[in-house]
């Protein structure tokens, strides 16, 4: 290179350290732990979807499953006071500076808040993903099945992915994690403790 390249050359490396702080920053950066509502149309999505799991599903069940999916796990991101993303409000609860938000606890609260509604036409399944993955970090959810269907079948319900704003997703496109039956897992566990 010659003349005038070299100093634009140059310039623009002397940016990069800049713009990896801004971007290191960018990521500790804390929000408010009140999570948007949903819209209208982001409930009905999910409704649909979960209509769509079975014929034999109830319309109002799926309203009414899609609704408390969205709104208990913000109600639950304003209790955590969750302001981070979901890998930092893991390390603040495991050293004690928050009160809950790991994402098994996550599932448990949305899975015992939706068990209230003593759904008919849809179940409910737990899952885990990465517990025997080395160098991964296991995670929990709560997945929505047609009445009787595998879990497979099902939608990932997840609140802890996005700090409790929703993701949701059929369990067989969520290429992120690979999930397995909770009851698998935990058996693999106890043999393995075992030495089985």
């Amino acid at each position: 290179m010659s003349g005038p390249a070299v100093p634009r050359l140059l310039s623009r490396f002397c940016l990069l350290p800049l713009l990896l702080a801004a971007f290191l920053l960018s990521a500790c950066a804390t929000r408010s732990p009140h999570v948007p509502p949903p819209s209208a149309a982001e409930v009905m999505e999910l409704a649909a979807a979960l209509r769509s799991l079975g014929p034999d599903v109830d319309p109002e069940e799926a309203a009414r499953m899609a609704r408390i999916s969205y709104d208990y796990p913000r109600e639950l991101a304003v209790a955590w006071n969750v302001t981070d993303s979901a890998y930092i409000h893991n390390v603040k609860v495991n050293n004690g500076t928050r009160p809950r938000g790991l994402c098994y606890q996550w599932a448990d609260d949305l899975e015992a808040r939706l068990l209230q509604e003593d759904f008919r036409t849809i179940d409910l399944h737990r899952a885990i993903a990465n517990a025997m993955t080395p160098l991964r970090i296991e995670h929990s959810t709560v997945i929505a099945s047609a009445a009787g269907a595998r879990m497979d079948q099902g939608i990932v319900l997840d609140p802890w992915r996005n700090g409790g704003d929703l993701y949701w997703g059929p369990v067989l496109e969520d290429t992120r994690y690979p999930w397995v039956e909770r009851e698998k897992v935990f058996a693999a566990k106890r043999a393995l403790a075992e030495g089985r």
